[in-house]
């Protein structure tokens, strides 16, 4: 390769000739030194100096514009129904349906389009679209083994830690979790404990995507099922509090302390209404309110949880509220369960208060720390409370149809699966995480998933079923992903569960058909003694030890043996420690006379006297032979 470059230019192009002479040096300033200047300045050795003569360049880069591909796609599920229709409310749409029927363009639209229709429908007529090929193929069974795993954990940023109070799932997509955090210890002085709850996104559990700000811990927080952006929350001074997003850390709305709860809220839900407004919320003074976001001076409206049937409720004999459950396909109606143990089925549009709670079931020894219908069959709800879950019925008041057995660790939360009906899960103060199937097995539980070592507090559901939000008593949130087997439903599940309902629904009724019965009768036969004069006091005492004797004829046989066990074992114990006194053998006879008489068998108290003298031998040999 040639690396020479011959370049030819004309001597015309060159310029006029260059014409050098000698010239001799020409003085143009002399500076004479100065001494005295000299002894300003002092040597600097060595010194650096960096000169640059060329002129300053920038280097620039050019591109061209990108082209940017984004993936889009439209679910159509329900019509393109104007903004003020609400779907859920059968009622809305078929009255804007007769409305635009009504319309006079509404013919003639129909028919321009009839004409475009008409040749597909001609399609459809002659092809069978909805013929199975592969109908005779029996369905593989699901054999996956039941497995849990855990996806993320969440940790609390503040210290000290604090437990976790209530978790809830963003609507858009469920991407996002709102946690709050809240130490419910009556009067508990901490110091520098943290009032913040986080949200959280999922797939990134290093740092909270929004930090809450309240001047009070927030108890429980949710989101707004229609606005992804805005959030209510209840606090532990008894306020309400709205907030958004988009504009910060601080809430944007907050109740008033005249009129909001004495006592923390404990729950806070949205109600699905027309504009997406409105939520209530409880607490454990016994009250519950609605507000509306854009006014929480006030709350629109009380209800007061006052048991009692007089006509005006008084705050001193509510129940207080430990939770609320509420579905949006009957947007009406909601229950609450309360401290006592107590779930109340209310209904908003009833005039009075009494009208309004509707009907009662004593659910739990204590409190009620979850209540949720099942997502599939409404009338059947679950409850967590003390060391069992029950599911009920709105038909059976007195008893629940289902329940688990007794645990060694109290339940704390639970909740139904969102995909699978039949499948519920609850936490358990020792740590542990329950997965009940109702349909393979009800004595014990499917799957049983040792989270950590802590209390576990709450948990929440995703809407696909396969995760769940747990939070336990020092602040960490666990994702969990269960097994697709615990997460799908299978052909014949919705079917089996209906009958399992219905059946055991059905057993529970007459049950208490027969308990009604027989305690009628009883009632009917203290009346008739008492009128043929045997006395009321008889009377009373003789219907108490009949109605305790058919009680004891509906108690398990254990319960009863156990309970005669017992008390046998009382009556030794007591007879052991009676003490004798010496007395004359005279006495003796007497008090063994009398002792015998009462109870056969006093032999027992005698063998235990060390060495008994001839005196009382004597007397004891007489007794039995009276005897």
């Amino acid at each position: 390769m040639d690396i020479t470059f011959a370049y030819q230019k004309k001597r015309s192009e060159f310029g006029r000739q260059c014409l050098f002479s000698d010239r001799g040096p020409d003085l143009i300033d002399n500076l004479p030194s100065n001494r005295k200047l000299a002894k300003d300045w002092i040597l600097k050795d060595p010194i650096d100096r960096h000169q640059q003569c060329a002129p300053i360049q920038a280097e620039h880069y050019l591109n061209t514009m990108r082209a940017e591909y984004v993936n889009a796609a439209m679910n159509h599920v329900e019509g393109g129904w104007p903004k003020d229709v609400n779907l859920a409310d059968e009622e809305q749409p078929k009255r804007y349906r007769r409305k635009i029927e009504k319309d006079e363009g509404f013919n003639h639209t129909m028919m321009q389009l009839f004409k475009n229709m008409e040749n597909c429908i001609l399609q459809n007529n002659a092809i069978n679209i909805y013929q199975q090929y592969f109908s005779d193929v029996e369905e593989t069974p699901m054999v996956e083994k039941s497995s849990a795993r855990t996806v993320n954990v969440y940790q609390d940023q503040s210290v000290p830690t604090r437990p976790i109070t209530h978790i809830s799932w963003s609507p858009d997509n469920q991407t996002k979790l709102a946690i709050s955090h809240c130490n419910m210890v009556y009067q508990a002085q901490i110091p520098k404990e943290s009032p913040f709850s986080y949200i959280w996104e999922v797939e990134n559990p290093n740092r909270p995507l929004l930090t809450l700000k309240p001047q009070h811990s927030c108890v429980c927080v949710e989101y707004n099922q229609k606005d992804p952006h805005l959030l209510a929350s209840g606090h532990i001074n008894g306020l309400v509090a709205v907030w958004d997003t988009r504009k910060g850390h601080e809430p944007v709305e907050l109740s008033v302390t005249e009129t909001s709860f004495r006592d923390p809220v404990h729950d806070v839900l949205w109600i699905h209404s027309k504009t997406g407004n409105e939520f209530f919320s409880s607490s454990t003074d016994g009250q519950v309110k609605w507000w509306d976001l854009r006014k929480l001076a006030e709350p629109t409206e009380t209800l007061i949880l006052d048991h009692t049937r007089d006509e005006e409720q008084q705050l001193a004999n509510a129940l207080g509220a430990s939770v609320l459950e509420y579905e949006s396909t009957i947007p009406t109606r909601f229950m609450v369960g309360t401290e006592q143990g107590i779930v109340i089925n209310c209904n908003r549009k009833g005039k009075s208060a009494l009208e309004k709670m509707t009907s009662r079931y004593t659910c739990q020894f204590g409190p009620v720390l979850a209540l949720q219908r099942n997502p599939g069959f409404v009338k059947n709800f679950l409850t967590i409370g003390d060391w069992t879950a029950k599911i009920w019925s709105e038909d059976c008041r007195e008893s629940c149809i289902m329940w688990t057995s007794f645990h060694k660790a109290m339940l704390t939360h639970g909740a139904w699966s969102p995909t699978r009906l039949s499948v519920f899960f609850t936490t358990r103060s020792d740590g542990t995480l329950d997965v009940w199937d109702i349909l393979q097995q009800q004595k014990t539980a499917a799957l049983g998933v040792k989270v950590c070592d802590e209390a576990l507090r709450c948990l929440r559901t995703h809407e696909m079923g396969r995760l769940v939000a747990v939070g336990n008593q020092r602040g960490t949130t666990y994702l969990v992903e269960f097994s697709e087997n615990l997460s799908v439903c299978n052909k014949n599940d919705k079917m089996l569960l209906t009958a399992m309902f219905e059946r055991e629904t059905r057993r529970e009724k007459i049950l208490e058909a027969r308990n009604r019965e027989i305690r009628l009768k009883l009632k009917t036969k203290a009346q008739a003694d008492e009128g043929a004069g045997e006395g009321a006091e008889g009377g009373e005492g003789t219907a108490e030890m009949e109605i305790a004797a058919t009680d004891a004829t509906f108690m398990d046989s254990f319960v009863v043996s156990a309970e005669r066990e017992f008390y046998t074992a009382i009556e030794q114990e007591l007879a052991k420690l009676k003490p004798v006194e010496e007395a004359p053998p005279d006495e003796v006879h007497e008090e063994h006379d009398q002792f015998t008489e009462m109870k056969p068998q006093p032999v027992p108290v005698q063998a235990e006297l060390p060495n008994p003298s001839p005196q009382k031998e004597k007397a004891k040999d007489k007794g039995k032979e009276k005897t």
